[in-house]
C-alpha cells in the first residue's frame, strides 16, 4: 500500500508544486542574492527527498498507476486533475529532481545577473518537468508540456550566449509546431472516446486510419523533442547558447520527454500504426546514430560536440523503443536515464572550463591535466561513460538495446534485424573517436597557452557537484538491478499493449495486404 493511500496525502502533487510555491515565496519575500540561492537549493533538495519517498514506496510488482490523485478540473469539458506514476515514469521524476539540485549548485558562482529571476525560472521549470511525467489526463499533460517552454525560453534567452535570441526562437518554434499537432490528435481522440484520460485512450480501439493520423501527429511532437534527424538542428544552437545549468537540464531531462511520449502515447494508444511505422523509425534512428556521430567528429566547440553526441545516443533510445522486445525497451529506458547523468556531467565539465577560460573552442586548450588533475580524472570517467565502456551505466543500456535488436521479430522491419544491430554498433566506435579526440586535445599533452597554465583545479563546490553523478554512473554500470526491477513489470505491460492489435479480423487482413 502506497504512502498516498496510507496517509491520504497528495505526495505527488507536493513534489510537483513545491518548487512553484517556493518560487512565488522567493519572488515576494527575498531580495538578497545569497538568500535566494540558498532558498532555491533547499527547495530542490526537499523536492528530491519527496521523490525519493515515492521511489522507496513504489510497488514493483504491479503495472498499475500508483500514488494516484484524481479530481475534477474543468468539469464542462471532462478534464481532470489526474496524476499517477508507474515504473516507466518513476525514474524520470527522480532524475529530474536530482539534476535540478546539481543545476542550482552549478549556478551558485556563474550566475551573477538577475539571480532571483534565474532561480525562479528554474523552480518553475522543475514543476513543469515533474508534471509531464506525472500527468494521466492528456490536457494536464499538454499543459505541463507547453508550460515547460516558457521558463526554458527565459533561461536561454536572458542568461545565454551572444546568439541566445536566435537559439531561443528556433527552439520555441520547432517545439511549438509539433505540439500543436499533438493537441489536434488529443482533441480528435476526445471526439472518439468522450474522455481526455490517457488510460481511456489506451483502452479504446481506434481503427487503423485513425491510428495512422494520430501516430503521425504524435510523431511530429515527440520527434522534435528527442530530437530525431532531420528536426534536430535546434538542439546544438540551444545548447551552445544556454548557460551551463540550462544545458544540463536540457540534455538530462527535456530530451527524454520526446522518448517518454512515444512510450506513453504512441505505443499503447496506436499499436498497429506503431508497428506499421517501424521501418521509418529504425531508418531515422540509424541516421541519427551514424550520421550525427560523423557530424560530432567535425565540431570544434565542445558544447556542440556534446550536443551532437546526445542526438546520436538518443538514436539508440528510439531504436530500442521500436524493436518490440522486452530487453530493447528496458535498454532504451536505461539508456535515457544513463544519458541524463553522462550528458549532464559532460556539460558541467565544459562549464567548469568555460568559467576559467571563457572559451569552448577545443583549439584554445591543451594540457589541462597538468593544472587540474582531479578534474581531468573526473572528465575521463564521463568520457569513458560516453563511449559505453563496460562498467558504466551507458554500457548497460546500449548493450541491452543491441541484444534486443538482434532478438527482434523481422516481420516488423521486413528485413533481418541483425544488420540493424551491426550498423548501430558502428556508432560505439564513432563515439569513441570524437569523445577521445576531444579529451586528448583538451586535457592531455603539453600546456596549450598561458591561460591554461593559470587554471585552478576543482573547488569543493564543484567537486561535490560531480560526486552524485559519478556514484550513479558507476552504480548503474555495475548493479543496474534496482532500476530494472522498477521498470520490468510496467515495460512488460507496455510491450503487451504495443504488440497487440486494435483492429478487427477484416481490418487486420486489409492492413496486412496493404503493408505487403
Amino acid at each position: 500500500m502506497d504512502l498516498h493511500n496510507v496517509l491520504n496525502f497528495p505526495i505527488l502533487s507536493l513534489s510537483i508544486f513545491l518548487p512553484a510555491v517556493a518560487a512565488l515565496l522567493i519572488w515576494a519575500m527575498l531580495d538578497d542574492d545569497k538568500h535566494v540561492k540558498w532558498a532555491t537549493l533547499i527547495t530542490t533538495v526537499v523536492t528530491f527527498l519527496i521523490t525519493t519517498v515515492l521511489w522507496c514506496r513504489f510497488n514493483t510488482t504491479t503495472h498499475h498507476m500508483q500514488f494516484e490523485e484524481n479530481y475534477s478540473w474543468i468539469e464542462s469539458f471532462n478534464i481532470n486533475y489526474h496524476l499517477g506514476v508507474d515504473g516507466i515514469s518513476m525514474p524520470f521524476i527522480l532524475l529530474t529532481s536530482l539534476l535540478c539540485i546539481i543545476c542550482i549548485i552549478s549556478a551558485f558562482r556563474c550566475i551573477t545577473k538577475n539571480v532571483k529571476g534565474y532561480m525562479i525560472a528554474f523552480l518553475l521549470l522543475e514543476t513543469t518537468l515533474i508534471g509531464v511525467f506525472s500527468a494521466l489526463d492528456s490536457m494536464l499533460f499538454y499543459f505541463f508540456w507547453e508550460a515547460m517552454l516558457i521558463p526554458m525560453y527565459i533561461i536561454i534567452g536572458i542568461w545565454g550566449g551572444k546568439n541566445r535570441v536566435y537559439a531561443t526562437i528556433k527552439f520555441f518554434l520547432y517545439t511549438l509546431v509539433g505540439s500543436v499537432l499533438m493537441l489536434l490528435a488529443l482533441l480528435a481522440m476526445h471526439y472518439k472516446t468522450g474522455s481526455f484520460e490517457i488510460l481511456d485512450f489506451m483502452a479504446y480501439a481506434f481503427n487503423f486510419e485513425w491510428q495512422i493520423w494520430i501516430w503521425l501527429a504524435f510523431f511530429a511532437a515527440f520527434a522534435v523533442k528527442v530530437p530525431m534527424w532531420p528536426v534536430h538542428t535546434w538542439l546544438p544552437d540551444a545548447h551552445t547558447e544556454a548557460p551551463t545549468a540550462g544545458s544540463v537540464i536540457l540534455a538530462g531531462v527535456l530530451l527524454k520527454m520526446g522518448a517518454y511520449g512515444f512510450l506513453r502515447f504512441s505505443l499503447p494508444i496506436t499499436p498497429d500504426a506503431s508497428q506499421y511505422f517501424v521501418p521509418l523509425m529504425v531508418g531515422l534512428s540509424l541516421v541519427a546514430i551514424v550520421y550525427i556521430s560523423l557530424v560530432a567528429m567535425m565540431q570544434r566547440d565542445m558544447k556542440r560536440l556534446v550536443a551532437y553526441s546526445s542526438i546520436a545516443h538518443m538514436g539508440f533510445v528510439t531504436l530500442g523503443t521500436f524493436m518490440f522486445t522486452q530487453i530493447a525497451l528496458e535498454g532504451a529506458l536505461i539508456n535515457m536515464i544513463s544519458h541524463g547523468f553522462v550528458a549532464a556531467a559532460l556539460f558541467l565539465c565544459v562549464g567548469v572550463m568555460y568559467d576559467r577560460m571563457h572559451s569552448r573552442d577545443i583549439g584554445d586548450y591543451g594540457g589541462v591535466a597538468n593544472r587540474m588533475p582531479v578534474f581531468a580524472a573526473v572528465m575521463l570517467l564521463f568520457a569513458m561513460a560516453n563511449v559505453a565502456l563496460p562498467g558504466a551505466s551507458s554500457f548497460i543500456g546500449e548493450i541491452m538495446v543491441l541484444i534486443g535488436t538482434f532478438q527482434a521479430d523481422p516481420q516488423y522491419l521486413g528485413m533481418s534485424t541483425k544488420w540493424v544491430a551491426i550498423i548501430a554498433t558502428i556508432s560505439i566506435v564513432l563515439s569513441a573517436c570524437y569523445t577521445l579526440w576531444m579529451y586528448k586535445r583538451v586535457i592531455m599533452g603539453k600546456i596549450g597557452n598561458d591561460r591554461v597554465d593559470q587554471m585552478q583545479d576543482l573547488d569543493k563546490r564543484e567537486f561535490w557537484m560531480f560526486v552524485p553523478l559519478i556514484a550513479l554512473v558507476l552504480w548503474m554500470g555495475f548493479y543496474p538491478l534496482p532500476i530494472l526491477d522498477i521498470l520490468h513489470t510496467s515495460v512488460a505491460h507496455l510491450l503487451e499493449q504495443a504488440t497487440s492489435t486494435k483492429l478487427d479480423t477484416a481490418a487486420l487482413a486489409a492492413h496486412s495486404s496493404m503493408a505487403h
